[in-house]
């Protein structure tokens, strides 16, 4: 009879997860302006991925004859062989826009699981076991948040820019690390803030009675209920990681050559922004439709997955 009892009420448990999750998913798929951000994201996300497929040339490669051809001025765009012009070195722009989604695609993620390893533990310990845990853990994330992030990446970009970690992927990898780093802080509180509000249900007193493991109730009971907002947040954070990553591009730190920063292609193109608009307009372009895309697809998702717009829509 318990055996029974116990499986009706994980059935139950099962159809309410996936009820909310099914009415989550019906409240996205109707704001327009989410399923567009998420189009644009599948469409940057294929690009980096089959970037180096059907890019037209290897992103490094300069075509001197071609420069030579134009007075040793940046091609135009539009002109043969070369669809969105090339830089100053001959190299053609659509190649290098290619390698920067792929370097922009790659830290939207990295750096998310960087946030998530860190966050994620020092919240949810934070909040279960509370007291000076708690005060202890607290007091460092506020240390951290305190610091400036942009400062401390540089310091950190700078400091192991000649270490293995520093040249591995020509610096992308030590930029990655650097803003995940300071990126966790946000994510530290919001699953403490949440798992704070969940101890106290009494599925856990329950669980609490039976001999349930603290690990277990906070890996199987309590994370899982906070996964809506936790989604989010990181949705919402990529476009902070991708806009760091090019702002250190643009100072020089991170992707070293021959690799293409979306940041590093403004760059090198600022100097030809009167005669040479297209060096700038199109990475820039990159820039702002990759933060947009995100940005829409995010607060589409914290609007899905908030339970209390649920009647409103």
């Amino acid at each position: 009879m318990a055996n029974r009892t116990a499986a009706l009420e994980g059935g139950a448990a099962a159809r309410r997860s996936s009820s909310l999750w099914g009415d989550a998913w019906r409240r996205l798929i109707r704001n327009r302006l989410a399923v567009l951000g998420g189009i644009l994201v599948l469409t940057f996300l294929t690009l980096a991925l089959i970037g180096p497929l059907i890019a037209p040339y290897y992103y490094g490669q300069q075509h001197l004859e071609a420069l030579k051809a134009n007075n040793y001025r940046p091609i135009p765009p539009f002109s043969p062989g070369f669809l969105l012009g090339s830089d100053d070195l001959g190299r053609d722009l659509l190649s290098r826009l290619l390698d920067g989604a792929q370097i922009s695609m790659t830290v939207a993620f990295v750096v998310q699981a960087v946030v998530l390893l860190i966050g994620l533990p020092v919240g949810a310990a934070a909040a279960w076991y509370g007291g000076r845990v708690d005060t202890y853990l607290m007091r460092f994330t506020d240390v951290v948040y305190a610091f400036p992030d942009l400062l401390f990446i540089i310091l950190l970009s700078v400091s192991l820019a000649a270490t293995p970690i520093g040249e591995a992927m020509n610096g992308v990898l030590l930029v990655f690390i650097a803003i995940g780093l300071t990126s966790w802080v946000g994510m530290a509180r919001l699953v403490r803030g949440q798992l704070l509000s969940l101890k106290e249900q009494e599925f856990v007193e329950a669980a609490r009675a039976i001999g349930v493991s603290d690990f277990r109730i906070v890996t199987r009971h309590l994370l899982p209920n906070a996964m809506g907002p936790m989604i989010v947040a990181v949705t919402l954070g990529i476009p902070g990681a991708i806009l760091a990553e090019a702002t250190l591009a643009f100072i020089g730190i991170g992707a070293q050559a021959p690799r293409a920063s979306w940041g590093k292609l403004i760059a090198d193109g600022q100097q030809y922004v009167r005669s040479e608009p297209h060096l700038v307009v199109f990475p820039a372009l990159a820039v702002a439709i990759a933060l947009v895309s995100f940005t829409f697809l995010g607060d589409g998702l914290r609007d899905a997955l908030d339970p209390k717009l649920k009647g409103k829509q």
